[in-house]
């Protein structure tokens, strides 16, 4: 009880009550190996000093406002375990939701799929977690960020074709077609930075998350791009965007003759995944 007044009373000021609580529950469980359920019955267990030196040393780096998930070094995504670090996004729920709309739309099938822009690789290992009999593969310009994603599929036990690629700059190395293309590239404007928690701004990788304001559809056209080259016919681009830039996908993909493009919102009614084919 002790430890997590102490937690709330750090932050208080800092963050929301109900973000407070999940902060102690998931640090109690990381330091002290406790679940939920044991620390609501185990309140008055004494915790040793190592253990509250390792607590107030987390504390006092959230203070500073960085991400829970670096302090911790892992997350969750779509019910697997990932690591994270400052070289990776952390990944998001709207993402999530990215997964789960290609997953139904290719479910049941034997597909090659592309991941474009991987980070932590979160996209690409539940893809070849979920999809069994698929053939996942993988980019991303930073080798850091690629060394994370391969630890995340040994992790969870899965067979991905990692490579170091600019798409901006350089073709794919791979002779086959996909039939699938994803990607959650970067979208944020860079006049958007204003809007942003420090916690974004201060400790993820701005590569990974910012577009010049001159240009915001840069990553999207050069994918679609590709996808005209080595999509199969019929093959699915499926995209997590900018809520500001919806209807200019549409046209920027119609223009590139892709067909049945959608505009799927999110569980925050926001204009966010866009699925079309070729």
């Amino acid at each position: 009880k002790e430890t997590i007044t102490y937690i709330h009373n750090a932050l208080v000021n800092l963050y929301p009550a109900d973000e407070i609580s999940n902060f102690a529950r998931r640090i109690v469980e990381h330091v002290c190996q406790m679940s939920l359920r044991q620390q609501l019955v185990c309140k008055d267990k004494q915790l040793s000093q190592t253990e509250k030196e390792h607590i107030r040393a987390m504390v006092q780096r959230l203070e500073k406002s960085e991400p829970l998930q670096y302090i911790l070094g892992k997350t969750e995504f779509y019910g697997l375990t990932l690591d994270v670090n400052p070289a990776v996004l952390i990944p998001r729920p709207e993402t999530e939701e990215l997964v789960e709309l290609s997953l139904q739309k290719i479910k049941g099938k034997q597909v090659k799929i592309l991941d474009v822009g991987t980070g932590s690789g979160c996209i690409a290992i539940v893809l070849a977690h979920r999809l069994k009999n698929a053939e996942v593969y993988a980019i991303d310009l930073s080798e850091n960020a690629l060394e994370t994603a391969k630890r995340n599929a040994r992790l969870n036990n899965v067979s991905i074709r990692f490579e170091r690629v600019d798409i901006l700059h350089e073709t794919l190395p791979f002779a086959t077609a996909f039939d699938v293309l994803i990607s959650n590239p970067p979208y944020v404007r860079e006049s958007e930075k204003s809007e942003m928690l420090p916690s974004v701004l201060n400790f993820e990788p701005h590569q990974a998350l910012f577009v010049p304001d001159d240009d915001p559809l840069l990553f999207y056209r050069r994918i679609a791009l590709l996808g005209n080259e080595k999509l199969s016919s019929g093959g699915w681009l499926f995209f997590e965007i900018n809520t500001a830039f919806a209807a200019d996908m549409i046209g920027l993909l119609r223009r590139q003759s892709y067909r049945n493009a959608e505009i799927i919102c999110d569980l925050s009614n926001k204009e966010r995944i866009i699925a079309a084919q070729k």
